[in-house]
């Protein structure tokens, strides 16, 4: 059966500028009071490094897939070194999104068309509190990785809907784009999307149809693979790639196996799972379509949605009211597996394999270190999985009876996302590694940071580094940053000296001794250590600590400021003899 196509009304401009602008509002005021100087830095001191020149993976160890990186570096090149212009970027992106979002579920739910606009908006509602950049709101790579994998799904299901053999050809290829944005979630997204169409190719060989839109959509994948991997080749080397973005990245960010189930074992799970099961049993069998049981069934399928919204009247603490709102995730890809396999007769083509599809890539997306604290930049995903789920529920009924039972389940998952997401993202409890709520709110009188915002005398202390190392360290001269959580970088031009930027065990794959050993290689003159950090984790820290008494047998302290302490490298007769064995010898 094939799909019927949605044609433009006046309604859907309007339903796709107001999800734009609420969304892109919303990043825009998260980014008018906090910034995470952490993952802010470390993505932009980066790019800033790629904009002059140097080539990651081959001249500096990089754990992480090139594209976001790169998008950035892009900008820096053409518009500068000014934070503005990312606020920009990521509420352009973020907006952009929820309209793609809104797009794929609108296709979801065409075996349901009556008020199927109202529905989708509805479902695509929450997006304007969980959009890809409302939580975490500075340019990074899980978000950028969602944009490209919903840009290839509307894709796909707009070439099986044409019968496009082009749009398919770029669906083809924009189905590689996310494994090059980050790693673990493309790498889910692309082997998913792979195996189904080939699944496709072949029952539509067996039913003797046409193969040309899968054919053309593999195409696509592997001539862009191919020329992502000679591109990688020419400018990196593909061994350097592997070894910094599998190897070395799997053996320092992939969580253990238990802990990635472990979630799913929660006893409240049970709870849920068995109230959507008797509610959608009760829609199964009501062939008489008695009112109360439809009502009954109905709250039933909604208590896990409804339950973070109503924990919000019950406790005051953000972390455990987070907790509530994430706790419906293993609910939901539980229940949307089972309801897909049961009606996946109903349905043909990519939409018969998509809750598959993204099923396996949100567990991509877990293979961070986050597990569930993953899921800032993937709601996109849950929410087109929310729209399959109430569309396989409207599917079981007896001939499709009641199309308002379809409208109240989806109404009551917008509204109750709505109002937990809303509290989630304003408490920015997914932020709390890092401290945003002391101090008073300080935006940053630098050029290059104009419009960067924060709680704290981070910024005021940073800007009194960048005054010092302007008119005391000459710009030649090399500068070791630690543990590298500020827009040093990028906001004085300088070129970095040293292969790492920023340390922790995430990202540095370096000792202490290799440390001292390269800083004396590269003749690194100052170091630089940040006393107190905005990053809260107490591993960066220690890793701080360690470091910085390797360092002192070469530097000692010639400047304290208010937040920073300046080391320079001793004249050699004043380092310390370390014996035959040093490692600078």
């Amino acid at each position: 059966m094939r799909a019927r196509v949605q044609r433009l009304r006046w309604s859907d401009w309007g339903a796709g500028f107001f999800l734009f602008a609420a969304t892109a509002a919303i990043v825009i005021w998260q980014n008018s009071r906090l910034a995470v100087l952490w993952d802010l830095s470390y993505v932009l001191e980066n790019a800033a490094r790629i904009s002059l020149g140097d080539v990651p993976y081959r001249d500096f160890p990089f754990p992480y897939a090139p594209l976001t990186f790169l998008i950035q570096a892009a900008l820096i090149k053409v518009v500068g070194r000014v934070f503005w212009h990312t606020i920009v970027y990521c509420a352009i992106v973020g907006g952009t999104c929820s309209v793609l979002t809104w797009r794929i579920i609108l296709s979801v739910l065409q075996e349901s068309p009556r008020h199927v606009r109202l529905i989708a908006f509805l479902l695509s509602a929450p997006l304007s509190f969980l959009g890809i950049y409302c939580i975490f709101p500075h340019p990074f790579y899980d978000p950028d990785c969602t944009f490209a994998i919903l840009l290839s799904l509307l894709l796909l299901l707009k070439a099986e809907q044409l019968r496009s053999w082009w749009i398919a050809l770029v669906a083809g290829v924009t189905v590689v784009i996310p494994l090059f944005t980050k790693q673990n979630t493309g790498l889910a997204f692309l082997l998913s999307v792979i195996i189904s169409v080939v699944a496709l190719t072949v029952i539509q060989l067996m039913r003797r149809e046409s193969i040309r839109v899968y054919a053309c959509v593999l195409a696509g994948a592997v001539a862009a693979m191919a020329i992502a991997l000679l591109l990688i080749q020419h400018f990196a080397g593909l061994a350097n790639y592997w070894h910094w973005t599998i190897k070395f990245a799997a053996t320092r960010r992939t969580p253990a196996l238990s802990e990635m189930i472990g979630v799913y074992a929660d006893k409240m799970n049970i709870l849920w799972l068995a109230a959507i099961a008797i509610g959608a049993a009760l829609i199964r069998f009501n062939r008489k379509q008695n009112r109360m049981l439809a009502i009954i069934s109905i709250a039933l399928i909604s208590m896990p949605f409804v339950w973070p919204a109503i924990y919000l009247l019950l406790q005051r603490d953000p972390s455990e009211r987070a907790d509530r709102l994430l706790a419906v995730w293993p609910v939901l890809l539980v229940a949307s597996f089972i309801l897909s396999l049961v009606t996946i007769k109903r349905r043909d083509g990519i939409r018969q394999v998509l809750p598959f599809v993204l099923i396996a890539t949100i567990h991509g997306a877990f293979m961070s270190q986050q597990l569930w604290g993953s899921t800032y930049a993937i709601w996109p995903l849950f929410l087109i999985l929310s729209a399959r789920f109430v569309g396989d529920l409207n599917l079981i009924q007896p001939n499709n009876a009641r199309p308002w039972l379809l409208r109240s389940v989806s109404a009551i998952i917008a509204l109750s996302l709505i109002l937990a997401g809303g509290f989630y993202v304003k408490s920015h409890e997914r932020l709390s590694y890092a401290n945003l709520d002391d101090g008073d709110l300080y935006r940053s009188t630098l050029p290059q940071l104009k419009a960067l915002s924060t709680r704290g005398d981070w910024l005021p202390q940073f800007e009194e580094l960048i005054r010092y190392t302007d008119r005391e360290i000459p710009r030649d001269e090399g500068i070791l940053l630690l543990p590298g959580e500020d827009l040093f970088y990028y906001t004085t031009g300088r070129r970095p000296r040293f292969p790492v930027l920023m340390f922790d065990h995430t990202v540095n794959p370096y000792t202490p001794e290799e440390i001292l050993k390269l800083a004396r290689d590269r003749y690194i003159r100052w170091v630089v250590i940040k006393q107190d950090l905005q990053n809260e984790d107490e591993g960066v820290a220690e890793e701080k600590n360690r470091l910085s008494q390797a360092l002192e047998q070469d530097f000692e302290s010639v400047e304290s400021l208010d937040n920073y302490e300046i080391y320079k490298r001793k004249e050699p007769g004043d380092v310390e003899d370390e014996g035959p064995d040093s490692p600078a010898r």
